[in-house]
């Protein structure tokens, strides 16, 4: 019997609901980041600059808000100079004068940022409005070598850099939080069982109508006007634990890496698969049992399954009515079945109508 070599990724759950905080299933609407973008130049490089026209320009450019006027056309042929782009993220509340962290990278040719330092530049947002300052000396994780034929060498990639709280921000991006007489959670992944959750467990610590379900999104709560109540009872309520709702049966397949990750109430139809050169058929048998040996002990449906393996005789896959998650991986389990071979058995299932699950390929 063939290897198993499907990296076979089970996301088995009990019947229990799972409870999480709500703080991290749902954020605040109008309380996000903001994304900064800018351009500048990092100078003091080893020769490792680039040569390219723009980086030029703008080195021309910054000489002359300095008094230094340079003739028309003049190169000014340094390698000590890049140009680059800087990135950075703005977090909700942020206030003139604090500092963040900005990502450098090179526009140009550069070989490498390291020992550069990035001269004084402004960080704008998409309104086009400038919200960030940033200078200072670069931090390069990456390194990169060269000979004299031009054979080059670079261990991760020394033409980006970051700079610890190398901006300053200079103007706070205005927020709805303290606006209105409700606040509006939004659920991370949508779901109208969990809407319907969030609802009644804020319903039922600060009395009913306070919370209302908007969507499978959406949860809109009656909040105080007043900025400091509103701090403290939002403080409670992203610590309310909530029970969430089962997902969708879903089946993710990474094609790249034959990586199968099956979600819970994953089941399968009769149905029958002609693939390969074994046959494997799957029963559920459920019987009647008898839990316990003591008098007045209650009978209960107890499952049973029977699997059965034939090499020579068939070439058939079959899954009877109400097959099941632990089924369908024990047969592919006994088979031995090849990464390409349970992607295309699961591809023809879902095509047939006879997997209850959503099938994702990634």
């Amino acid at each position: 019997m063939k290897t198993f070599c499907l990296t076979l990724l089970l996301m088995l759950f009990t019947g229990e609901a799972m409870a999480e905080r709500l703080k991290d299933i749902a954020s605040v609407a109008g309380v996000r980041e903001n994304q900064l973008f800018g351009y500048g130049l990092v100078i003091g490089l080893n020769g490792t600059g680039d040569d390219t026209d723009f980086t030029n320009q703008s080195f021309i450019s910054m000489l002359n808000q300095f008094g230094i006027n340079l003739p028309d056309g003049a190169d000014t042929d340094s390698d000590n100079v890049a140009a680059v782009s800087l990135t950075a993220t703005l977090p909700p509340f942020s206030k003139p004068g604090q500092s963040i962290d900005v990502t450098v990278s090179s526009l140009g040719n550069a070989s490498s940022l390291r020992g550069g330092t990035l001269l004084l530049s402004a960080l704008k947002g998409a309104d086009g409005q400038v919200y960030a300052i940033a200078q200072g000396n670069l931090v390069v994780g990456g390194l990169g070598t060269g000979g004299a034929d031009g054979s080059r060498q670079s261990i991760a990639t020394p033409t980006v850099a970051r700079i610890p709280n190398g901006a300053s921000v200079e103007k706070a991006v205005a927020n709805s939080f303290n606006r209105g007489d409700t606040l509006t959670f939004n659920l991370n992944r949508p779901d109208f069982t969990t809407a319907k959750q969030v609802a009644d467990k804020i319903n039922g610590l600060l009395g009913p109508g306070v919370a209302q379900s908007l969507d499978a999104t959406s949860i809109r709560v009656t909040a105080p006007r007043d900025p400091s109540q509103r701090v403290t009872f939002l403080s409670i309520l992203e610590n309310l634990e909530v029970e969430l709702g089962r997902e969708r049966a879903k089946i993710v397949v990474n094609s790249r890496t034959g990586t199968i990750i099956i979600g819970q109430d994953v089941t399968v139809s009769p149905a029958a698969v002609t693939h390969g050169s074994l046959t494997v058929t799957i029963k559920s048998n459920p019987e009647i049992g008898q839990p316990g040996i003591l008098p007045g002990a209650g009978q209960e449906l107890a499952p049973r399954q029977e699997i059965e393996t034939d090499e020579e005789s068939g070439h058939m896959f079959v899954f009877t009515q109400g097959a099941s998650l632990n089924d369908i991986v024990r047969a592919v389990n006994q088979v031995g079945a090849a990464p390409g071979d349970v992607m295309a058995i699961l591809e023809g299932l879902k095509q047939a109508g006879a997997l209850n699950a959503d099938l994702v390929v990634i």
